[in-house]
This record gives C-alpha cells, sequence and structure tokens, in this order.
C-alpha cells in the first residue's frame, strides 16, 4: 500500500512542480541546444526548456522521505543509499547542463569528467551497500536461480563499470519526447513489484515514487514536449535503475528490463565501429537505433509506444526469471 501511496504522492508532486517549473525555465532561458548531427526537424525543438528532470527529482525525494520511514526505523536505509547515487548523478547531469545552457551549445562536461565522476559514485554506493549488508560479492543468475560466489574485488570491479555504463545507457535513450521517461516509468513499476514480492519495502517506496514522478513529468514529456529531462533528469534515472537492482542484490536483472538501453548503446557503439573501420560506411541511417527508425519513417508516438512496449514484455519475463529467487 505504502508503495501505491508513493507513487500517488509523487504524480502529484511532479505534476504540480511541472506547471510552477517550466514557465520559470522558460523566464531564465533555460532552453535545449539541438545538435547539428541530428536529424534536421529536431531543429524546430531547439528552445524548448531543459532540466525538467527537476519535477519528478523533487517528487521522488519528498516520497522518499514520507513513505519509507518505517524502514529507516528499522535500520534500513537502501532507499537513501538508492536516492544519493542517483541525486549525485542528477547532480552531474546538472553540471552539464547548466554548462550548455551557459555556452548556447550541445556540449557541456568532457565525457572523462563524466566518466570520473560516475565511476566514483558507483564504487562509493557499492562499498556503501556491501558495508551495511545489502550486497554480497555473489552473482545471481536470473532463470537459472544460482548463485555464483565472486572475489569482492572483482565483483566491485564489474559492478562499477555496469552501473556506469547504466547510467550513460539511459541517457543516450533520452532523444525523443517521452521515450527515457516512458521505458523508465515500465522499469520503476518492475522494481516496484519486484521489491514487493521480495519484500524489499525500502527499495520498493524508491521505485514507486519513482514510476509516479515520472508519469508526472510525462503529462508535460510526451510529445509535443513542452520540457525535457535534460541531463539532470536523464542521468538521475540511470542511477536510479542500476542502483535499484544493486540494492535489491540482482544486478543482472538490468539486462531484460535494460534491453532498449541496451539496444540504443549498441547500435552507437556498431555505428560508430562500423564507421571507422570501412572509413566512411555505416549500417544505421543514424544512431542510436530511435534516429534509424525516424529516418525509416517511424512517428516519435509510435517508437515510443514499441520500445515501452518492448520493455513491458521482457519486464514481464525478467520476473519469471527471478520471482523463485528466495523460494524454499
Amino acid at each position: 500500500m505504502r508503495i501505491l501511496l508513493a507513487a500517488l504522492v509523487a504524480f502529484v508532486i511532479s505534476a504540480v512542480v511541472g506547471w510552477i517549473l517550466i514557465p520559470a525555465l522558460r523566464a531564465l532561458h533555460a532552453g535545449q541546444s539541438i545538435k547539428e548531427i541530428g536529424p534536421n526537424w529536431h531543429k524546430s525543438k531547439e528552445g524548448t526548456p531543459t532540466m525538467g528532470g527537476i519535477m519528478f527529482i523533487v517528487a521522488v525525494i519528498i516520497a522518499i522521505l514520507v513513505f519509507s520511514w518505517q524502514e529507516m526505523a528499522a535500520g534500513d536505509f537502501s532507499a537513501l543509499f538508492v536516492l544519493a547515487f542517483s541525486l549525485v548523478c542528477g547532480a552531474i547531469g546538472f553540471i552539464d547542463d547548466f554548462a550548455k545552457i551557459r555556452k548556447h551549445d550541445n556540449t557541456g562536461l568532457t565525457a572523462g569528467w563524466k566518466f570520473l565522476l560516475q565511476l566514483a559514485a558507483a564504487i562509493a554506493f557499492l562499498a556503501l551497500l556491501r558495508w551495511k549488508g545489502h550486497l554480497a560479492p555473489n552473482l545471481y543468475i536470473p532463470f537459472v536461480n544460482v548463485t555464483i560466489p565472486v572475489a569482492w574485488g572483482i565483483y566491485l570491479v564489474f559492478a562499477a563499470f555496469v552501473m556506469v555504463g547504466c547510467v550513460n545507457a539511459v541517457n543516450l535513450t533520452d532523444g525523443l519526447d517521452g521515450l527515457a521517461g516512458s521505458v523508465t516509468l515500465a522499469v520503476s513499476v518492475f522494481f516496484a513489484v519486484l521489491s514487493h514480492w521480495w519484500e524489499q519495502g525500502a527499495v520498493g517506496v524508491f521505485a514507486g515514487a519513482l514510476a509516479g514522478g515520472l508519469l508526472g513529468f510525462l503529462l508535460y514529456n510526451f510529445h509535443p514536449a513542452k520540457v525535457f529531462m535534460g541531463d539532470t533528469g536523464s542521468l538521475f534515472l540511470g542511477g536510479a535503475v542500476c542502483a535499484m537492482a544493486f540494492a535489491l542484490d540482482a544486478p543482472l536483472v538490468l539486462v531484460p528490463v535494460g534491453i532498449i538501453y541496451i539496444a540504443e548503446t549498441m547500435s552507437d557503439i556498431i555505428q560508430v565501429g562500423y564507421f571507422k573501420l570501412t572509413h566512411g560506411k555505416r549500417i544505421f541511417r543514424m544512431a542510436p537505433l530511435h534516429h534509424h527508425l525516424e529516418l525509416g519513417g517511424w512517428s516519435e508516438v509510435r517508437i515510443v509506444l514499441t520500445f515501452t512496449g518492448i520493455t513491458v514484455a521482457f519486464c514481464l519475463l525478467a520476473f519469471v526469471g527471478v520471482m523463485y529467487r528466495n523460494a524454499i
């Protein structure tokens, strides 16, 4: 019940904050600059307010503080740990967004700085989970329901790079009106249901709050978008997704539930690699994958609905693969 209440409260807060925030962003001239290398029709979106992710971030913070007190009173601060990592990622995104707005172009923090800051945050988060007993250096394999022991040092390196990769994959998915928000809404609902099933209430409250906050955000972000989440929002979401998976000690579940994030990232990697190897040839019309489909005649709404539908299907599959983990 608290998960549903957290979702409802976060939805209302996000919607109200958006009503106030969007005019404020316009007044501050916090408009998005569109990359020249993107589809030319995206230039019409130039100037749309960015950093709209603030609305669901505020909603999640308030909902967590209100509805996770029961777990915190019992000494379970996992929801706050997940929130803290997500906020650090969001702060990195905010710095990036602010730099872009200040310079009036689409370049903010360098890739190297982003990587180092995210890697440091991931290592700190994983060490904290390990110290507090929420994370074991054992790799749980969904579907076959077995756990493989791994040395902590090896696990830490693997996990940190998985988290950084996930954060940036979600960021890359944020390229169309409502895309990252809709896909991550489905992923958040999955984690809310799984947390309830595994009786992990703290993470469930976070997931529920995130789902509600995203739903409120999509009122303004679905096509045609009145506001973009910016790196502030997309890096927060990436941090939230991977942090929930590790807080539940089930990182490999990110493979099925994050299938769209993976497809978007791999399309970009394949495109760049093939372009360099063949000195100018391309596999996709444009990368990442959503731009390839756009140039193939798909509308933004069709892409968003299709990618969200695929995510829902893979989330259902993932739940089947992990639901018996704690069965006797």
